[in-house]
């Protein structure tokens, strides 16, 4: 069944998702809109998958006691635009009219600053783990909604956060089908039949 996602530029809300706001979020700088699509991946606690603890994370909500690496991880003030559950779900923390807190320390093609003028859509999994077959359906569209809503963007300019922090994160990860998104966002031109 197709996903067909709409998007308001000035609000910056995509529809139908779920909607739970992040404080890690402020104003682009004047003149900056989106012209950047980063893709992450996360999982927490590493390697597992579902529960409340990513969107914990994204509104400082997490409790260090209830796992080891939440004491490492606690105090960040991180966010994304969007979080793509591993059953296609769609979680919204920041408008992406807005700043996520994202990537970080981060530059594509000579330009510093990724936060400044990126959208940030983490996968539910990790580096090693294929990533869901209701998430390959979903990030297409979702991608194609942001591509119809921000004229800045498209298909060449989507990164993995290892390209914009390269050394220092590896996500998506080797596990992300990259050819499998762009076939999905470029499909093939097909022969028609004959007449």
């Amino acid at each position: 069944m197709p996903h067909s996602y709409s998007i308001s530029p000035g609000e910056g809300l995509i529809r139908p998702a779920r909607q739970c706001p992040s404080p890690n979020q402020d104003e682009r700088p004047a003149g900056c809109e989106p012209e950047l699509l980063v893709l992450h991946g996360i999982s927490l606690p590493p390697g597992r998958f579902g529960g409340p603890h990513i969107e914990r994370l994204f509104t400082n909500s997490l409790d260090p006691d209830e796992h080891p690496y939440f004491r490492e991880i606690h105090e960040l003030r991180v966010s994304a635009h969007l979080l793509l559950r591993r059953d296609g779900s769609l979680v919204q923390f920041v408008p992406f009219a807005r700043r996520a807190w994202h990537a970080g320390r981060s530059a594509f093609r000579g330009r510093d600053c990724c936060n400044d003028y990126s959208i940030g859509v983490e996968l539910e999994g990790e580096d090693e783990t294929p990533y869901s077959d209701a998430q390959y359906a979903v990030l297409p569209a979702v991608i194609r909604a942001l591509f119809r809503a921000y004229p800045g963007l498209g298909p060449r300019l989507i990164a993995g956060h290892c390209d914009v922090a390269p050394g220092r994160k590896q996500d998506p990860g080797p596990a992300f089908d990259w050819l499998r998104l762009y076939d999905s966002l470029c499909p093939a031109d097909k022969p028609s039949d004959p007449p």
